[in-house]
């Protein structure tokens, strides 16, 4: 498992660049096929500007199908290994993306190979592998709410925190607030122009307030632009907000507070552009039955299995707000996500191998 690991690590495979994403998916799939030879159903879905989507099912011989989700882009632009190549030190593998997420996909293939050699009877189980979770699943999001519907379960392999699996993340909006205002010369005509930024700053602390602690609203502006010249007053700034909602009513709260934004100077004007990216996550009754039943796997391989809410989204997101069973955080031990201390604790991949595995059994066979 740690070579292949490494592996998949040392498959460049960045968000943003389609040719280094094909090609890594191409890679990942004559890898599947050695491990568990060719699906009986494969589907490469064309991801058009960004990473396509690869579908491959394997039937098994109990009813049902489950849905095993991961995402094999990473954070990481093109020829990050030349100066921070995979390499393992005291039990810890780091390099970029091996937390999250290619350990999730070693350890989802290797959980179906454990079950085949050891003659365990599964449902069927089919992958779906995207490229695009980091940038928000453009090209993925129809396929995961898709396939995921009348499935089992959708497992998704996204990194545990601490061994605990996740069953609630917040939701993402992702907006940018854009203030117009009026040019003019800022030594011979100060009073003729309306300065963008002016109105942009005061604007931003009331973008801040939005925020709601005791919800589990956040509200981060992560950046910030505008003007041409030092001399010139700003005719347009711009500032973009991470937005994170725990609460799917806090969503309408802030589009409706979006909406009534205005300038201090009626002769600026304000605009709001952009999306809410995921939805929140919250444990749907199907959800907290899946939790359930991981548990009592779990306990019988003598794990403690928790259960937490985290403030980062996945594609799992999509999965619970259709209200279908989903459940998050099924891989790898580690930590440092989207950072250069990103690493997985080699010593838990097998356990957390068997856990999955054993999970996929009891879902064929609920009695």
């Amino acid at each position: 498992m740690a070579a292949d690991l490494r592996a998949l690590v040392e498959l460049e495979t960045p968000s943003e660049h389609k040719e280094l994403l094909d090609a890594g998916l191409s890679e990942i799939h004559r890898w599947l096929a050695t491990r568990l030879g060719e699906p009986a159903q494969l589907h490469r879905h064309d991801g058009g500007a960004h990473g396509d989507v690869l579908e491959a099912a394997y039937p098994g011989a109990m009813p049902g199908e489950v849905l095993i989700l991961c995402h094999y882009d990473t954070v990481w632009p093109a020829a990050t290994l030349a100066d921070w190549p995979f390499e393992v030190v005291d039990g810890r593998a780091s390099g970029p993306g091996t937390f999250d997420m290619k350990s999730g996909i070693v350890q989802a293939v290797w959980a179906v190979r454990c079950a085949r050699e050891l003659g365990l009877p599964l449902p069927s189980v089919r992958f779906l592998l995207t490229g695009d979770e980091e940038i928000g699943s453009p090209a993925g999001r129809a396929h995961i709410e898709r396939l995921s519907e009348g499935a089992l379960a959708t497992l998704v392999l996204e990194a545990s925190l601490n061994g605990a699996v996740k069953t609630g993340r917040k939701g993402v909006g992702l907006f940018d607030v854009v203030v117009t205002g009026v040019e003019a010369h800022a030594g011979l005509e100060p009073d003729a122009g309306v300065s963008a930024i002016h109105q942009l700053a005061l604007l931003v602390p009331r973008l801040a307030a939005l925020a709601d602690r005791a919800l589990g609203t956040t509200v981060n502006v992560g950046l910030i632009s505008g003007g041409t010249a030092r001399n010139v007053i700003a005719g347009q700034a711009w500032c973009a907000l991470d937005i994170r909602v725990a609460e799917p009513a806090e969503m309408a709260r802030l589009d409706a507070a979006f909406a009534e934004l205005r300038p201090a100077d009626p002769r600026a004007r304000v605009s709001v552009r952009g999306e809410w990216n995921r939805p929140p996550m919250v444990p749907n009754p199907p959800s907290q039955r899946l939790f359930k039943l991981a548990h009592q796997v779990a306990a019988e391989l003598g794990i403690a299995l928790a259960e937490v809410s985290v403030g980062g989204a996945s594609d799992a997101n999509f999965v619970s707000a259709l209200g279908r069973p989903v459940l998050d955080g099924l891989g790898a031990l580690g930590g440092g996500a989207h950072s250069r201390h990103e690493h997985v604790l080699l010593d838990h991949l097998s356990q957390r191998t068997a856990l999955l595995t054993n999970l996929l059994v009891a879902l064929g066979n609920p009695g």
